[in-house]
This record gives structure tokens, sequence and C-alpha cells, in this order.
């Protein structure tokens, strides 16, 4: 979808240059504005970009964000306990950018404590953390923990349960047998499916590894203070991503700036088309 949003924006702006249009911009709130930000970093020009709502990554949207609720993180941690040679071969495709998404998933739980919004199942502690392994060797040692795992008839399960106790459990989870509850509800299962969808949403999303746009004075950045459906705490910031961007901040969330701070986003329109004009005068 990505790569066609960029191809299809390319192609109007190209057309709307030839047809005697000017200046051109992009801007977009919430998905749009990130869908605008694509396409700026594939232009070949100065070009005003106003993103609103919007952020670096999709990866905390899907993984710490309001949206994470709406994820069947069950059948996802099925899916990624079964097909573990597949997750194997993912990760070595997974080239990190900026922070460790990996990493940086248990410093973001100890600051904020926003990994709560996934339901982490009750009786998860700390301890958990050694699932989140840094870099390529993540995906080896989360299919080797989980073979070590079934291999003890996951006593791990039986001790600490998918609701806390061992109580909560079949009487064969006890007695060392594996069942289709205990193979897929271990905590460490759940933290690990988290991280895996946040490196490879990172790995497709992320602004780090996109092209960065010509001119980044051209860009103005408005986000909700009190985001919760896109969250920017435990990941890059724009700012660092593109050097000379400017970030504008309303008071409010995603829904309500939406709906009532619209104002603030065409003055950000108005501000950036004025500074294209001052700067590239010439290119009319």
């Amino acid at each position: 979808m990505g790569g066609a949003l960029i191809l299809e924006s390319t192609a109007l702006l190209r057309w709307l240059e030839r047809e005697g249009y000017w200046p051109l911009g992009m801007t977009g709130i919430s998905m749009g504005g990130y869908m605008a930000s694509l396409a700026v970093t594939n232009w070949p020009k100065p070009i005003p970009l106003v993103p609103c709502l919007s952020w670096s990554t999709a990866s905390s949207v899907f993984t710490t964000g309001v949206l994470s609720k709406a994820v069947n993180w069950s059948q996802l941690e099925k899916q990624y306990a079964v097909n573990s040679v597949y997750e194997k071969e993912i990760i070595q495709l997974l080239e990190y950018c900026g922070a460790d998404s990996f990493k940086m998933g248990p410093e973001l739980w100890r600051r904020s404590g926003t990994l709560d919004l996934v339901n982490l199942p009750k009786g998860f502690s700390m301890m958990s953390d050694q699932s989140f392994i840094a870099g390529r060797t993540f995906g080896v040692n989360g299919a080797h923990n989980r073979r070590q795992a079934a291999d003890r008839g996951d006593h791990i399960v039986s001790a600490v349960g998918c609701r806390g106790t061992s109580s909560d459990l079949p009487s064969s989870s006890l007695n060392g047998e594996k069942t289709e509850s205990t193979r897929f509800c271990r905590p460490s299962l759940h933290v690990e499916s988290i991280s895996f969808m946040k490196g490879v949403m990172d790995e497709c999303t992320h602004m780090a590894n996109f092209s960065v746009p010509v001119d980044t004075s051209l860009i103005i950045v408005v986000q909700a203070k009190e985001d919760a459906y896109v969250p920017r705490a435990g990941v890059l910031s724009l700012q660092e991503i593109w050097p000379g961007c400017e970030v504008r901040y309303l008071s409010g969330g995603h829904i309500s700036a939406y709906l009532f701070k619209q104002n603030v986003f065409r003055r950000a329109i108005y501000d950036a088309f004025d500074r294209f004009c001052l700067k590239y005068p010439s290119l009319q």
C-alpha cells in the first residue's frame, strides 16, 4: 500500500506541475498525514508538508495505542508459536532503524505502563523482559525459548497460569501434558508476539526507513498532546528523523483535535506555503 501510494502521489504531482499548478503541497490527518509524509519522501523537489495527528511509525499505534484493543492477539500468538521457522526467516530480514524497537518495549513499560492497553495476562512479571532480545538474535532466541518451554511440559505456565494461578489450568497441564491452552497462553509468548509485531511494523512503516524530504524546514507537524491513538512515547520523534522540521502541539486527543481544532491545521498549511513561497520564489 505504501509503495502504491508513493507512486500515485508522484504521478499526480507531476501531472499538476505539467498543468501549471503552483505551489504544490501535501497534507493529511491521522493515517492521511502518514501517507502524505510517505509521498513527500520520494519527491525530488522542495515541497510543503503538513502531517496532522500522525507520527514516525505505525508500530506504536497497533501495539500500545487505543487500536491495540482491536488486534486479535490470541490468534497472532498461535500463529507466532506454530510458525517458528517462518518467524526466524522474517527476523533475518528486519533492519532496525534508530532506537531498537525490541529494547524500547520494556523500557517504555517501566516508564509509563502503556503496554497495559494490550491486556497483558495477570501474574505477568518483569521477568518476562527476557523475551525482549535486541536485534537479530530475538527471533532465534524466542523460538529456542518456546521449544525449551514445550520440552519442560510448560511448567512455567502451570505455575503462573494465563490468569495468574495454577488453579485456573486444567489438571492435565499440572501433570505435564501440553494442552492447546497452555501451549499458547504463556505470558512470555504474549510479550514475544507484541515485540515481533512491533519489529515488523517498524520495518515496514518507520519513517527512518525512507528518504528524508529535500527541505525539512517546509515541514510543519501538528500533534495532539493527549493523543492515545498515536502514542509518541518509546519511538523516534520526527524531529530526530527530519532535523529542521517544526512540531506544533495542540491540547486535546486524537478525536477532539480532528473535530474542533481544524483551524490549527489550516494555519499550519498557510504557514508552510508562505515559507515555500518566500524561500523558493523562482520555482514557478
